[in-house]
């Protein structure tokens, strides 16, 4: 059998070169017998090492071209399919395996060594080194010693060495301090680490209302007294063409009445430092009011942008294409932080799980392609009868908002409902239970109309996630849209209510405070109602469920932590209190107490009584698509300030701004009373001589990104199609080694 041929052994991985080193001979004459239905991986991996006889002088690379038969390595690696790519490597460039074979073997070897032990004097960065973490740590650290000593002389290298040091410690320290991260890490553990983002979003949305809060007493409560105490509410007999505001309860009232006042805003509470309408009018203190919101905003931006970049990255990583979302799911999708038997199943059959909707989503898009077009017609009739139908739900949901908020003023005048403070209340949060009432009642609807428009399951979550988001803002901008038409009589400047003061003074003589006080009955609803559904529904059926382990505890079954409702629900909460920031100062406050009450409650319900989602939603997307929905939230929630602070006369009765035109004419004034050259500079930044060449600047570095992008892109899709292109090769090798085994078997 001396003539018989050789085949290849391939030692090739993805990325790595494809060369002699990487390729080896093998002798079928050595081969025995072997399973016919062997895969080609365990044909590669079992294929014999050479004969001693196969063997050249050279000391271990094949015999001369014209000592053995077979397919040359030429022939062979020409057939690769990455072969047919050579056109896009230029001129000059040799095909594989093109280069001379009859070269001396010692020379080969000679150079091998070489450079194995230029790499081992010279090796390269610490990540790409195969040892173990300790030894590469020690080799960073020493290739950070030999460059400070090489630079010993630049004290700015020193520098920026002692300053890099110094930010990676503060980091860490920084990560170090964080709260609840051990928490954090056992519900990763126990219940994914879709849930664990929920309440990592939690804690952030903690951190920015400490920072509000923060700000705000510096900034707003710190003024307010250091200027002196600030006076009390207005007289009864104080009257002016705008009417006259009497606030708070007069004379002794009783404990059902003061606890009336705390639910509602009113009484005692409208009069303090909570709403708008408590502080006075100073210069000093208007100016800081004002530069407080806008503080708080971009610093609302700055953080939530960030957030976003982080999650971004995290998104681009997981959802890298169709190509490799089985191989994603096979080979890295396991959780090695879960801890239990329990929890391992649980993260086997979600692993199951997306493989099942990924096969479905497949069946979905292939019944998809091959529909007639009277199957096309039929699909989008069904699909424009449910979107009205969604349509014609949204709007009266928008409506009944409508409808609440203009018939409390209505209802609040009724001498029936002013004798029953109960039913006072009730009137009084009409707006928020209708509010409430929609958001807990038409998101369950949704649920059931997307599986009737034929998208496959991910296209449903976006659809029911957009509708729900949308349900929830717009409800909230109806509520304000209501109260601006009360305030400024429908915008007709010149309508008898709204033409001495240009606002309705008559119903509304403080209107920030009611503003204010709508957005604070929001925010304690929402309290509220969490608490009710937690302590009457939640844990009730907990243990029913336990109590009963027959059919009626199989009824009841196990509660799910829906990671899309709940999050969805927490940046509803924070736009509530971004609207009302301005209105109630001290509203981030109370939101940190209500955050911080409702991680605790919700901890204690997901542990006791909570199983995770059989449909679960990756963190990936709860990292960047609801910080986007956040980054939606802020925006909507500036638009009615910014048109509040431009266009809508303060009041003449109340707050720091009372007496102005406008909320902003606060500044040109204090702008003026500044010296000649700062008014000349700020003044400046607001001409056009400023704006058009910022604007200019802004346009070409934002085309130099987008360009930039464009081309990282590209790359990206280059480096793709490589990889693509290399699996195939394997693919081809595999193919040829069990092709070339089963003629040896043959032979």
């Amino acid at each position: 059998m001396g003539s018989a041929g050789y085949f290849l052994r391939a030692t090739w991985r993805p990325g790595m070169p494809l060369s002699r080193s990487s390729l080896t001979w093998g002798s079928p004459c050595s081969a025995g017998p072997r399973d016919g239905n062997r895969s080609a991986a365990g044909a590669i991996e079992e294929s014999p090492m050479w004969e001693p006889e196969a063997w050249a002088s050279s000391g271990g690379w094949p015999a001369p071209r014209e000592t053995r038969t077979g397919p040359s390595l030429s022939s062979v690696l020409n057939e690769l399919p990455s072969a047919a790519t050579l056109r896009y490597r230029g001129p000059g460039v040799l095909p594989w395996g093109a280069q001379e074979e009859e070269e001396d073997g010692q020379r080969s070897i000679q150079s091998v060594a070489e450079a194995t032990q230029k790499e081992l004097q010279e090796p390269g960065p610490s990540r790409e080194l195969p040892w173990p973490m300790q030894a590469r740590r020690a080799h960073r650290q020493g290739l950070a010693r030999n460059q400070v000593a090489q630079g010993s002389g630049s004290r700015a290298t020193h520098w920026a060495l002692l300053l890099r040091r110094s930010k990676e410690k503060v980091r860490e320290g920084l990560r170090s301090v964080q709260p609840w991260d051990w928490t954090l890490k056992r519900i990763g553990g126990q219940f994914g680490a879709g849930t664990e983002s929920y309440f990592s979003l939690l804690r952030f949305l903690l951190l920015l209302s400490v920072l509000a809060s923060v700000l705000t007493a510096c900034m707003i409560l710190l003024p307010t007294w250091l200027e002196g105490a600030p006076p009390g509410p207005p007289a009864p007999n104080a009257s002016s063409p705008c009417g006259s505001y009497m606030p708070g309860s007069q004379g002794l009232v009783t404990f059902s009445t003061h606890l009336f006042n705390f639910l509602s805003g009113e009484g005692f509470l409208e009069w303090s430092p909570l709403f708008y309408g408590f502080y006075p009018r100073r210069p000093h203190l208007a100016i800081t009011y004002l530069c407080s919101t806008f503080a708080i905003c971009l610093l609302y931006l700055l953080l939530i942008l960030h957030r976003s970049v982080s999650g971004l990255k995290q998104t681009l990583l997981a959802e890298s294409g169709a190509v490799t979302s089985y191989s994603h799911r096979v080979f890295s999708a396991w959780d090695f932080g879960l801890s239990g038997e329990v929890h391992v199943r649980l993260r086997q059959r979600n692993i199951l799980f997306e493989l099942q909707v990924e096969l479905e989503e497949a069946a979905v898009r292939r019944q998809a392609a091959v529909r007639t077009l009277g199957q096309q017609a039929r699909v989008w009739s069904v699909r424009l009868l449910l979107n009205m139908a969604v349509v014609a739900l949204l709007g009266a949901a928008f409506y009944g908002v409508y409808w609440a908020t203009g018939a409390t003023v209505e209802l609040q005048e009724m001498p029936l409902i002013q004798g029953m403070p109960l039913l006072k209340l009730v009137v009084d949060y009409l707006p928020s239970i209708f509010i409430s009432g929609v958001n807990f009642v038409l998101p369950p609807v949704f649920k059931l109309i997307a599986p009737l428009e034929g998208y496959t399951r991910s296209r449903q979550i976006v659809f029911i996630l957009l509708r729900t988001v949308f349900l929830r803002l717009a409800s909230l901008l109806v509520l304000l849209f209501s109260l601006w038409n009360q305030i400024t009589c429908g915008g007709d400047a010149d309508a008898e209510e709204c033409k001495t003061c240009g606002y309705n003074y008559k119903e509304l003589p403080c209107w920030e405070t009611r503003l204010g006080q709508e957005m604070y009955k929001l925010l304690l609803f929402d309290l509220l109602i969490g608490l009710a559904v937690t302590l009457l529904t939640q844990f009730p059926r907990k243990l029913l469920c336990g109590l009963c382990p027959g059919a009626l505890g199989r009824f009841a079954g196990t509660l799910e932590f829906q990671v899309p409702d709940e999050v969805l629900g927490l940046i509803y909460a924070q736009t509530v209190v971004w609207v009302g920031s301005f209105f109630c100062p001290l509203l981030p406050l109370l939101n940190t107490a209500k955050f911080l009450l409702l991680f605790y409650l919700k901890k204690i319900t997901l542990f006791s009584t909570c199983s995770p989602a059989s449909r679960t939603f990756r963190a990936s997307t709860v990292n960047f698509f609801f910080p986007l929905v956040l980054l939606l939230g802020l925006a909507i929630s500036t638009v009615p300030v910014l048109y509040s602070i431009f266009l809508i006369p303060p009041s003449k009765l109340c707050g720091p701004f009372r007496g102005q035109s406008s909320i902003w004419a606060e500044i040109p004034e204090s702008i003026c009373k500044l010296p000649q050259t700062a008014q000349k500079f700020l003044f400046f930044l607001g001409t056009q001589a400023f704006a058009v060449p910022l604007l200019l600047i802004s346009s070409i570095l934002m085309a130099y990104t987008v360009a930039l992008a464009n081309s990282y892109g590209r790359l990206i899709s280059e480096l793709k199609r490589q990889i693509e292109t290399e699996a195939q090769n394997k693919v081809f090798l595999a193919q040829r080694a069990v092709a070339l085994s089963s003629a040896n078997r043959a032979l």
